[in-house]
This record gives structure tokens, C-alpha cells and sequence, in this order.
């Protein structure tokens, strides 16, 4: 009877492949991702790519340190441009040798495709009441954006 394999051992023969073409040895550095930069900013940040310098080396020469290409949500890329150092410390740090000497940021969206913000609720009796708050204002334009704005905040996530 074979034996239950982990599903991390699966994944790795399957995709694979498709990190080595990008410069990754394994799977790893994504796992990892959030324990080397943060929580915080590994939701707006991923690594892409690994660049290892074109140059071979010599027998007994120890490997050079690569470029990891990151993408970064733009908010985030001057956050992440002052952390490159400590950044670039910690994955050495958690592969255990230098084999990253530069972060280059590529400003792109990160990980949230496809997620749509849930419609808001908005209570009649709450929009009569912003209404009524904003009918005494001359200005039609500016009432107009008062109560757009009051309805706004009063409107509510259906998850509250």
C-alpha cells in the first residue's frame, strides 16, 4: 500500500519547473515570505524573481549572491526601498548564506485580484435623515456633495 505523501512534497515536483525558470531553487522563499519581511508587508509585497549573475564560477569559488526581483503595491515601494537591507539580512539570514546581495522593486498589484469590496447597506430612514440635514444648503453642488458624502457614512458592510 503507498504510503500518504504530504501535500508539500506534491506541490514541489508540480511547480517546481516553473521556479526553477525564475531564478528559485524551490518553493520555499514564497512560504516563507511572511516570517522574512512581516505580515504587514508581505500582503503587499512577493518575490518574482531570483537573477543569478551570468558569470560561471571556479571550482572551490563560493556562488555570488543574486538579485531578487520583487513586485511591491506602489503605497508600499518607498517602505520596502528603506527595509531592502534588513530585508536582504533576514533571507540570507533564513537560507543560512549570502544569496541575495539587492532587492529591485517592480511597482505592480500584489495578491488581491479578484477581491471585490462588499456592498454597502444603506437604511432609507438614514438617507431621509442625511437629506433632511443638507436641505437647507443654497448651493446645489455642494449639497449634492454633502449628500453623497452623508450617505456614505451612514451606509454600513453587510458583514457588521
Amino acid at each position: 500500500m503507498a504510503r500518504v505523501k504530504p501535500l508539500a512534497e506534491l506541490i514541489e515536483g508540480c511547480i517546481g519547473p516553473a521556479f526553477a525558470a525564475q531564478g528559485f531553487a524551490s518553493t520555499d522563499i514564497l512560504a516563507a515570505w511572511p516570517e522574512i519581511v512581516g505580515e504587514r508587508l508581505a500582503r503587499y509585497c512577493r518575490p518574482s524573481k531570483l537573477e543569478w549573475p551570468k558569470r560561471r564560477r571556479r571550482d572551490g569559488e563560493a556562488p555570488e549572491s543574486g538579485t531578487l526581483v520583487v513586485r511591491v503595491e506602489g503605497v508600499f515601494a518607498i517602505e520596502l526601498q528603506h527595509l531592502a537591507p534588513v530585508v536582504i539580512q533576514r533571507i540570507n539570514r533564513h537560507y543560512g548564506w549570502a544569496c541575495v546581495s539587492r532587492i529591485v522593486l517592480q511597482q505592480d498589484r500584489v495578491g488581491r485580484s479578484g477581491a471585490q469590496a462588499k456592498p454597502t447597506r444603506v437604511d432609507p430612514v438614514r438617507v431621509v435623515e442625511v437629506q433632511k440635514a443638507v436641505a437647507g444648503i443654497a448651493d446645489d453642488g455642494l449639497r449634492a456633495a454633502l449628500d453623497r458624502l452623508g450617505t456614505a457614512a451612514v451606509a454600513t458592510r453587510p458583514d457588521r
